[in-house]
């Protein structure tokens, strides 16, 4: 019987392969997709997540390296409304975001692909509701500086200090630090059951 096919992630997100080895399933090879990640004209949160995601793993699925493997990309996105929230790479991006969240409930989407190595491809949405806490200008000042929204969707990490401007939350945590599980465990087993980096759950 042949060996299964190699498991390949298209993103260098650190959180993403923590979570995937949670589930035991570590990827073989990790590549970063670099696509240009620009919302296209009127492009709604939830069609922008999935986008990505496809984009992603097909970019990285032509890579020589990853021709026959499982490849799943992902993609975050923080909306507050309509609006797609940027990742803050500087501070003001960050503040603006922490502001804007201020109070108020937020949709964070994971868009999620996986393409076969026969060519079948899946994607799936998961859609988890935050609300935070009002933020005094200080608390927003004090986690700016703890530099953990760097690179992050919507300017917070949820697994860091900013757990605690969290007063609700709905669907899944996993979802918010950067991977649906129970989606990409089903898309897994659907298009790639037989993908290196072990078995998970029902």
């Amino acid at each position: 019987m042949p060996g299964a096919p190699l498991f390949v992630l298209a993103s260098v997100s650190p959180r993403r392969r923590e979570l995937l080895a949670q589930i035991g399933r570590s990827p073989d090879l990790v590549f970063d997709p670099d696509i240009d990640e620009t919302p296209a004209k009127g492009e709604l949160p939830e069609a922008h997540a999935v986008r990505l995601a496809k984009d992603k793993a097909m970019r990285v699925a032509r890579l020589p390296e990853a021709a026959g493997a499982v490849v799943l990309g992902a993609d975050t996105v923080v909306a507050c409304g309509r609006r797609i929230l940027p990742k803050a790479e500087d501070e003001k991006t960050a503040r603006d975001c922490l502001a804007l969240l201020s109070g108020r409930r937020h949709r964070v989407i994971g868009g999620i692909a996986v393409l076969a190595p026969d060519g079948a491809a899946a994607t799936r949405t998961c859609i988890t509701i935050v609300a935070f806490k009002r933020l005094a200008a200080a608390e927003i000042e004090s986690y700016i500086e703890t530099g953990e929204w760097r690179g992050k969707a919507g300017g917070y990490a949820i697994q860091g200090r900013a757990a605690v401007f969290v007063r609700f939350l709905r669907g899944s945590y996993s979802n918010v630090v950067g991977l649906p599980l129970y989606e990409t465990e089903r898309l897994l087993q659907g298009l790639g059951g037989a993908a290196g980096g072990g078995g998970g759950g029902p």
